[in-house]
């Protein structure tokens, strides 16, 4: 082979590594999406059943006794128990395995929020790296048939800002138009 035939075959290999990565990535990031949205389904679950049972509501006398039995000077509340008895157990099943296992109330949510907070975190980091990706290999020109280099670039750096130059309105016979500020 000579060298041109060496140096191209040597990008494109390096082009379809990266590739590969992306779509693992983007795989991952469909995974992590389907894992929060169970993580969110079973904090909300948790959230309405300490709203709801009997538990989250005490007498009077109860509330008085467990005033007295532990007398701190500054009483925690948390915010998804509430008043709900946080040593009540409640099943929980752990990623990756098919144990359950019975759990105090607030350890449970207290676990699901954190793997929510985790999950969040390495999503963002997922989507920053596919973003990072998709730049870099339209730059490498694969892309080029489907979305220009320019394209990707400015789709990238695509932020949430409203242009405050310009405001969209509609005209007398209601065609879109921008109209200076």
């Amino acid at each position: 082979m000579d060298e041109s035939m060496k140096e191209f075959k040597e990008k494109l290999t390096e082009v379809e590594i990266e590739a590969e990565k992306l779509l693992l990535a983007r795989q991952q990031l469909v995974d992590n999406d389907r894992v929060r949205n169970g993580t969110r389904e079973a904090l909300t679950a948790l959230r309405k059943r300490a709203r709801t049972t009997k538990t989250s509501v005490a007498s009077p006398f109860e509330s008085l006794m467990r005033e007295i039995e532990s007398s701190p000077l500054v009483k925690e509340v948390c915010t998804t128990c509430g008043d709900h008895d946080v040593k009540e157990k409640t099943w929980m099943m752990f990623p990756g395995t098919n144990m359950f296992a019975a759990i105090p109330f607030h350890a449970a949510h207290t676990i699901l929020e954190k793997d929510q907070e985790q999950l969040h975190y390495e999503s963002n980091k997922l989507q920053s790296y596919v973003k990072e990706q998709s730049f870099w290999i339209s730059e490498k020109g694969v892309l080029a048939d489907r979305i220009s280099p320019g394209v990707m670039r400015s789709l990238v750096n695509l932020t949430d800002k409203p242009n405050l130059n310009q405001s969209i309105c509609y005209g007398e016979n209601q065609e879109l138009k921008g109209a200076p500020l």
